[in-house]
């Protein structure tokens, strides 16, 4: 059943199932159950075997301790803890009324989020974690429900990454494009050439931040998130209220009588520089060849980075914290009580994580993305319609195996060897659509490490947030589409790329403002 339709089975089980039943962990708990029956041939004891081999994967590859997935745990952890320590210590309400009074509005609170995940574009995982912490505090107080915050981040968060060359993500792409150049003796220019070449080609990057700006000026909401929009205008309440009790568990905590703005920009500005300092030095230790930014981020284990950043954060937190101790507003028991808490408050991310690695890892084995990526290097695709069915096939993997990077591994190479056949003149545009169609599915995937994360970090149910985002993600597919047919019948980027701000100009002067209090 390797690499055929059957592999489909599996992920669209746990897809459907997620969104039918909002049960994150058992949808997730069924795919996985599912791929190691059909990987073990319908062998109970076989297929036990595999789930056992999937979640010992998590942890273990190859004898050895899987440092990416438990530092990127640690660091979920570490954020979590040093969150509710921030609150106890006053840093939140105390840079939230700071905030208030220079972002008066739900329009600002909410391009201030966009803002900060544009300029926080070196990982997708620290920003997916940490600009909804920062902005939290202004988005509460603006009554801007967490569903509407998690998609602000979700969507500043891949789309920039992908452009950036000097991000994880720029080094990793930059490295699988220089070997299809080197394939298909491409010359007229190198990888990093090319790929700052195919970032005006990347339509769905800037239709997705095009929509996400139109939304926050426009304060226009539909499907799903105009409920949550409409209960946090009204009521206040900014989560989902079946969820307050398991998600918002910080705010039950004590809170200082002396605060500081200090108390939290000091710990996230340190977290922030920390892990850029940390991603320099170990890429620097390791990268072979000439020292390049490109080459030291593309060397660089980030997740280390990450967990090197946090413990650093964490210690400027304690001692913070200590001088609240000191002063006799807080005590030693408030502090493991708040550490306790708010490690508790990550225990769902942690199970959605694992279980989303292991059914990834059994998906990969199945081949899932291999089957959907032979498809297309077999049909008979016409030229003109190309760069938009490669688009679409990206996007559907990247759904399937929620992981976007998998896409890139498994369909740029074959993205290439079609553009080599039909016409080497498209080689960038196609490639560009391979990149763009990987973070629409990642957006629409609910078993996409980012898409946990970005709920995660913005304290959102994670269910609320899939539902909520995907009709906003396929908004800003259709506007990167109509780039692309544009593209595919005129040859022309800067034609394709006025067809997507048209678009945009159109969605802005078509959506009547709504009218809104602001507080």
């Amino acid at each position: 059943m390797e690499e055929t339709v059957w592999s489909l089975i599996p992920p669209i089980i746990a897809i459907v199932m997620v969104l039918l039943t909002k049960r994150v962990l058992l949808s997730l708990g069924v795919g996985i159950l599912a791929a190691a029956l059909f990987l073990g041939k319908f062998q109970v004891g076989d297929s036990l075997k595999l789930v056992w081999e999937a979640f010992k994967g998590v942890f273990v590859v190859d004898g050895a301790l899987d440092t990416w997935n438990v530092f990127i745990l640690l660091f979920v952890l570490m954020l979590g803890m040093l969150t509710a320590l921030v609150t106890m210590m006053g840093g939140t309400r105390s840079f939230a009324e700071w905030m208030i009074r220079r972002v008066k509005t739900r329009t600002g609170a909410q391009l201030m989020t966009v803002l900060f995940g544009v300029i926080i574009f070196v990982d997708d995982y620290f920003n997916s974690l940490t600009v909804g912490q920062i902005a939290k505090p202004v988005t509460d107080k603006q009554r801007i429900s967490r569903a509407k915050l998690a998609y602000l981040v979700d969507s500043t968060s891949a789309p920039v990454s992908v452009v950036a060359p000097v991000s994880s993500w720029g080094a990793y792409i930059i490295g699988i494009i220089g070997t299809v150049l080197a394939t298909h003796q491409v010359t007229e220019y190198g990888a990093f050439q090319a790929f700052l070449q195919m970032i005006p080609m990347n339509y769905y990057v800037w239709a997705a931040l095009g929509v996400v700006v139109v939304i926050a000026i426009k304060q226009i909401d539909f499907g799903p998130m105009k409920v949550h929009e409409q209960r946090a205008l009204e009521t206040g309440e900014v989560l989902n209220p079946a969820q307050k009790e398991t998600i918002d568990v910080a705010s039950k905590l004590p809170v200082s009588e002396v605060s500081k703005r200090r108390d939290l920009l000091l710990p996230m500005i340190t977290l922030f520089i920390a892990t850029i300092i940390a991603i320099f030095v170990d890429g620097l230790r390791k990268v072979e060849g000439e020292k390049t930014w490109i080459n030291i981020l593309g060397s660089a284990d980030v997740s280390l980075a990450l967990f090197v950043g946090g413990s650093i954060g964490m210690v400027l937190t304690m001692i913070l914290f200590y001088q609240h101790i000191r002063a006799g507003k807080l005590s030693y028991k408030n502090f493991i009580t708040g550490a306790i808490t708010g490690a508790k408050s990550m225990v769902p991310a942690f199970g959605i994580l694992i279980f989303a690695w292991a059914i990834a890892a059994l998906i990969s084995q199945l081949g899932t993305g291999v089957y959907l990526a032979s498809v297309v290097e077999a049909a008979n695709l016409s030229v003109y319609l190309l760069p938009l069915i490669v688009f679409l096939m990206a996007g559907f993997i990247a759904f399937s195996t929620g992981t976007s990077w998998g896409a890139f591994g498994i369909l740029l190479p074959i993205a290439g060897e079609i553009a080599a056949t039909t016409d080497v003149t498209l080689m960038l545009p196609i490639l560009a659509a391979v990149l763009a169609g990987a973070v629409f599915g990642d957006h629409c995937s609910p078993i996409s490490d980012t898409t946990i994360l970005s709920s995660t970090g913005s304290s959102c149910h994670h269910i609320d947030h899939v539902t909520i985002q995907i009709p906003y993600a396929l908004l800003a597919a259709c506007i990167a589409g109509l780039g692309y047919i544009v593209f595919g019948f005129t040859e022309s980027v800067l034609l394709g790329l006025v067809m997507v701000l048209v678009s945009l100009i159109g969605l802005f002067i078509g959506m009547r403002k709504r009218k809104v209090t602001e507080t």
